[in-house]
């Protein structure tokens, strides 16, 4: 169904700003809390740090394969867009729909409630779970404590900023971002030349390393970096997208692997890897006490509260984008497609993310959603990967501006990689991947309700 001229979207973002929104996507809980579990799968250092490199490499590869894509397909919504190219819509359709169940807004919801901890910290009673009110729904009872409603009213503040415009949405996530990187490139920094570390640290492995379980490892350090892809979900909102888009994408991307890479270098430098295993709950706060003295851990924990907002902010700017696409081609709500007349921005579908989002924090969804569909961040971007080579094949003479660095060995090496880590992670947890399938292909029924509604609608309005 075609939408009125006045709906679209405005190309009002510069590669800043893209990259900025991968920054504070990708940056976020996933670098504060993942390395102890990653050290625990892998016990010695530099496989330990090669696991974050590699995944970085990957995360490179995918975002320069997206370029292309984006620059053929400069539109909003991402992979979603790819998948309907190359797969069809059913195929897009499931990644749009686990991004809306489970990989934003349970992303939100999840980072939301880190958030409200990292405030207990400095405002006593923030971070307190214990129950103020149940509300006993069947199977999903809504429990409301002090910390669900400060999570609840990070991700409102977050939406109402970005129904607004993208004007005050780009003025809050580039303020949010620059002080992230500012902040840990000074930690970084102080860390490794006046903290009370060990490089001998860097040389003492914990146990052996199983090839099985380095994989294994790969897939939370592939979810650490979700988000190196935020730009593809704003590309129609970026100008001149075949020069910003590549840009953006490369650039962003690249600062968030230096970062991970060297703050995981410090980690080691402050703890032997066997003690960073046994770390629980944030590993930085951890780390700026022993290397800064016991001050250093409240001035983190500032640190972590921008990082954590920025993160929410970026994801409440990518999620909706990918639901506008979808209710724009007819199978998703309707509302959904609507673009503020003021504001000029997808709002019901930033709304709807947000709404949702707070339902995961008060049943406590979220942690149980991003568990069982971690593997599908890897999976999908795999297969959008893959739709480059469909595409190429198929489109031959379609001008691009830009092409993927390396093609065809560097994305085919991405697809294979991603395949494998999905792989790894059924064979290695096949229960909790096999509710992940579930809950992706719960998707399908609702697809095929929306795109009957969507072929009934249509055939009305030809008769018309």
């Amino acid at each position: 169904m075609a939408l009125p001229a006045h709906s679209s979207l405005e190309r009002r973002l510069g590669p800043f700003d893209a990259a900025a929104i991968i920054i504070s996507n990708v940056i976020g809980g996933g670098i504060l809390f993942y390395s102890p579990g990653i050290a625990r799968s892998v016990p010695s250092p530099w496989p330990f740090l090669a696991t974050w490199a590699v995944g970085g490499a990957l995360a490179f590869a995918g975002a320069m394969a997206y370029a292309e894509l984006a620059v053929v397909r400069p539109k909003a919504g991402g992979e979603y867009v790819y998948l309907d190219a190359a797969f069809g819509r059913a195929a897009a359709f499931l990644t749009g729909w686990t991004s809306f169940v489970a990989g934003f807004s349970g992303a939100i919801a999840s980072t939301a409630l880190i958030f409200a901890f990292y405030l207990g910290r400095f405002i006593p009673g923030a971070s307190s779970s214990t129950p103020l009110l149940v509300v006993p729904l069947p199977w999903v009872p809504l429990t409301f404590s002090v910390q669900a409603l400060v999570a609840i009213a990070v991700i409102a503040l977050m939406a109402a900023v970005h129904v607004r415009g993208v004007g005050p949405g780009r003025l809050v996530g580039n303020v949010l971002a620059a002080l992230k990187v500012t902040a840990l490139v000074l930690f970084i920094a102080l860390g490794l030349t006046v903290g009370t570390g060990s490089a001998a640290n860097l040389q003492e492995p914990a146990g052996p390393v199983a090839a099985s379980s380095w994989l294994l490892a790969l897939v939370p350090v592939m979810f650490a970096y979700a988000g190196w892809n935020a730009a593809s979900y704003v590309a129609e909102e970026i100008r001149d997208p075949s020069r910003n888009v590549p840009l953006a994408l490369g650039a962003g991307t690249v600062a968030v692997v230096a970062i991970y890479v060297l703050l995981n270098v410090v980690y080691l430098f402050v703890l032997p890897i066997g003690e960073l295993a046994a770390v629980r709950g944030s590993v930085l706060d951890v780390i700026a006490d022993k290397l800064l003295g016991a001050r250093a851990g409240n001035v983190m924990g500032i640190v972590s509260l921008v990082s954590l907002a920025a993160s929410i902010s970026a994801m409440t700017i990518a999620g909706p984008r990918v639901y506008y696409a979808m209710a724009r081609d007819g199978v998703f709500l309707p509302p959904a497609a609507e673009v503020h007349p003021r504001y000029r921005t997808p709002a019901k579908s930033i709304v709807a993310q947000s709404i949702w989002s707070g339902v995961l924090v008060l049943s406590g969804g979220a942690d149980a959603l991003i568990r069982y569909t971690g593997f599908a961040v890897v999976l999908f971007s795999g297969i959008a990967v893959l739709a480059l080579f469909v595409l190429r094949s198929r489109e031959p003479n379609m001008r691009r501006p830009f092409k993927a660095l390396g093609y065809p060995v560097v994305p085919a090496i991405f697809t294979v990689a991603s395949f494998l880590i999905v792989a790894n992670a059924i064979y290695g947890d096949p229960k909790v991947s096999g509710a992940g399938i579930g809950i992706i292909l719960a998707g399908l029924p609702v697809y095929l309700l929306f795109a009957r509604r969507h072929r009934v609608a249509r055939a009305k309005k030809s008769e018309v």
